[in-house]
């Protein structure tokens, strides 16, 4: 028997697979699952990250959705997960961990971990990228570039203002910091759900994830709302008139991590995929356009819109940026959701 380049190297990859984590068998794998974000994310990582996987000869099948849905799916099937990698912002990573959804990443055996910032570093999951949220908006119809999240408010803007639902860090990152605003902290919002009742009239919608909202500004549907920085970046490369801006009080930066499931079946190659993810060709890749993801891989520097609009390196940002305490947050996350979608409804 012949065996192809390809053969050859998918034959590489799974033995390097194993060395990961010997307990490993062939007839245990199965192809990898990997769980990514709905939207820009999806995209992204269908674009650039799973080619660069499949280089080795593997595959993986992207399945799209919110964190909150990964670790339900995962939690009914402790056993038998049906997803073998998670992403997760990091009030969901809080949770899959305390909850004993997630194997450790085998930091001894990477490639790439040693090389992330520190603040990317965490032996249950590093951190792949950075997020930051700030105000978004469409340049055709307003003028004059809002500077405050404030600004939604404006009577102008009645009937045509964004947000998401608090079960997307999005939604929950906005609504925390607007509690900061008017007086509130991460273990206080009840100032940012009085705000944001007086902001119902002005509401056209509230998105279900960050990929809906931006949807809405395809559609025509809003102009103004909180945002993700790369989710407007991809929106922009498809001709869609929206721009982005820090307000003043500062944008919320945030990590996002990905996790290897505990009892999958594909915990090795899993731990690859993760690899690639954090290598400098895929990083950089990620930074360019239309994706502009934050990198956090410390020898990848920041360059174009990154550079120009967010900050010039990673210390740079983490002194202009707005950085929140998810461990607070988490206390009282799952019942200010369900305040949120019975009082918040249009």
């Amino acid at each position: 028997m012949t065996l192809d380049r390809r053969s050859l190297l998918g034959s590489a990859l799974t033995l390097s697979a194993m060395t990961l984590f010997p307990q490993m068998t062939r007839a245990q794998a199965r192809k990898l699952v990997f769980a990514t974000f709905t939207g820009s994310w999806e995209e992204a990582h269908r674009d650039v990250l799973v080619p660069a996987f499949r280089k080795a000869g593997n595959e993986v099948l992207l399945d799209p959705m919110l964190s909150v849905d990964q670790i339900a799916k995962v939690t009914a099937a402790r056993n038998n997960p049906p997803i073998d990698v998670m992403l997760h912002d990091p009030g969901p990573a809080l949770t899959a961990i305390a909850q004993d959804l997630v194997e450790p990443f085998p930091v001894a055996q990477s490639k790439h971990y040693g090389d992330l910032i520190a603040e990317a570093q965490d032996p249950s999951g590093p951190a792949m990228f950075f997020q930051v949220v700030g105000l978004t908006y469409n340049p055709e119809k307003i003028k004059t570039p809002p500077t405050s999240w404030a600004d939604l408010w404006k009577p102008e803007y009645k009937g045509r203002v964004g947000i998401t639902n608090m079960n997307s860090t999005l939604g929950t990152g906005f609504m925390v910091e607007l509690a900061r605003m008017y007086g509130g902290n991460e273990s206080n919002i009840e100032p940012a759900f009085k705000k944001i009742a007086e902001l119902k009239p002005s509401l056209a919608a509230v998105a279900a994830n960050p990929g809906a909202l931006a949807a809405l500004y395809q559609q025509g549907q809003i102009d103004i709302s909180p945002g993700n920085f790369n989710a407007i970046q991809i929106l922009k490369a498809r001709g869609v008139p929206v721009e982005f801006v820090a307000p003043k009080e500062g944008a919320i930066a945030f990590k996002t991590s990905v996790h290897i499931v505990k009892n999958s079946p594909n915990k090795a190659l899993a731990a690859l995929l993760i690899d690639t993810a954090l290598s400098p060709e895929v990083q950089t890749r990620l930074m360019q356009s239309p994706y502009l993801v934050v990198p956090t891989h410390g020898k990848v520097k920041m360059e174009g819109e990154i550079a120009k609009v967010l900050a010039r390196d990673q210390a740079e940002m983490k002194k202009k940026f707005v950085f929140q305490d998810w461990k607070k947050i988490n206390e009282q996350r799952p019942a200010w959701i369900d305040r949120f979608n019975r009082e918040i409804k249009l």
